[in-house]
Parts: structure tokens; C-alpha cells; sequence
């Protein structure tokens, strides 16, 4: 039974392909999006845990598919940012290739929360990833981070029209305003992991 202390998160490994991950059981929830969207940063604002995901201030810097134990048989994952301009082109494919390949074949993997910077949402990537969620029947959550960088009508304004273009999609996706520097939407971040792990 998943009791949703998620102060209690640690770090358990580190793999740069699928093949490396441990055993495809119990239930994960990965993060993604642009490498500059805070994807870090909003897990340890989650975890309460300034220092459980790597952040820096040179995008990109996360490689790796990172596992996080939430609890037993329940995990959060930290995929490697997408859209770094300044990677060469055989790093690109390589990060690119290892996020296919994690959401089309890790079958423990149940939800998709995918970052975006509230400022530039619904970029190509966004919505070539929210589509490859749903082909491989991955529930998707949408949180526009840095909502600290705007006023509240503004924010009002970018969610409204997220809600709005997402309707496009097969099925229902959630969106809310989230920032790690303000604690803005951990609770309701925290609400649907709760509902993801309790459900599947």
C-alpha cells in the first residue's frame, strides 16, 4: 500500500540505457521536458530534498535515466532532458533514442509528468512526447514550471490556454501551474502521484 511520504525518497541508481534499469516491476512515474523546464529542481521541491536530483545551471546536464525509491514497489524517475541546442548530434540522438526506448518498453512505468516552462509551453518535442505517452498508453500530467516568473493573471491566461490545446489529444490530460521556488502546485503534484500509485 503506497502511504505517500515523499520525503522518504532516495536515490537508488543510475542507467544510460533500459537494458541497465532494475528488474520491470512495481510502478514508476518518470519526468521529463526541455532541459532548461526545472525537471530537478521540481523533485526535489516534491522530496522536500534540495539535494536528491542533481540541478545546475548549465541545461542538459542530466544524461542518465535516474531512479528515485519512493517507496517499496513505487519509484520516480528524473529522463534526460530534451531540446539542448547545444548538444552535438549523436548526443542528441543517443538521449533521444534512450527516451523512446525507456516509454515504449518499461512496463512499470504508468505516468508521464512532463515539464514546461509556463513562459514557452507546448513546444514541438512537448507535443511529439505527449503523443508517444499516449501510443504506449502512458498517463501524461503537465505542470508549467517557473510560475514564479509571472503575475498570477498571466499564469491564469498560459493555463487556460494549455487546458485548451491539450483537448486535441484521445485522452484527458491534466495541467497545473507549478514552481519549485514558490512551492506553487507540490500539492497538487503530490495528489496525482497519489492517485497513479494508488490506482495501477
Amino acid at each position: 500500500m503506497f502511504l505517500g511520504n515523499y520525503h522518504l525518497t532516495h536515490f537508488v541508481t543510475s542507467a544510460p540505457s533500459v537494458q541497465h534499469l532494475p528488474d520491470d516491476t512495481g510502478i514508476e512515474v518518470a519526468f521529463i521536458g526541455h532541459s532548461n523546464s526545472g525537471k530537478s529542481s521540481a523533485l526535489n521541491a516534491l522530496t522536500n530534498n534540495k539535494k536528491l536530483a542533481r540541478t545546475s545551471k548549465t541545461p542538459g546536464s542530466t544524461k542518465l535515466i535516474n531512479l528515485f525509491k519512493v517507496s517499496t514497489n513505487y519509484r520516480l524517475v528524473d529522463l534526460p532532458g530534451y531540446g539542448y541546442s547545444y548538444a552535438s548530434q549523436t548526443i542528441k540522438i543517443q538521449w533521444q533514442n534512450l527516451i523512446i526506448n525507456y516509454l515504449t518498453y518499461r512496463r512499470s512505468l504508468i505516468g508521464l509528468s512532463i515539464l514546461m516552462d509556463v513562459r514557452h509551453p507546448l513546444k514541438i518535442l512537448d507535443y511529439q512526447m505527449i503523443l508517444l505517452a499516449i501510443k504506449n498508453n502512458i498517463e501524461v500530467f503537465i505542470l508549467l514550471t517557473k510560475a514564479d516568473k509571472l503575475s498570477n493573471n498571466i499564469n491564469l491566461i498560459q493555463l487556460n490556454k494549455v487546458r485548451k490545446d491539450t483537448k486535441i489529444f484521445p485522452k484527458k490530460i491534466n495541467v497545473e501551474l507549478f514552481s519549485s521556488k514558490k512551492k506553487i502546485g507540490i500539492d497538487k503534484l503530490q495528489r496525482q502521484l497519489n492517485f497513479w500509485y494508488q490506482n495501477f
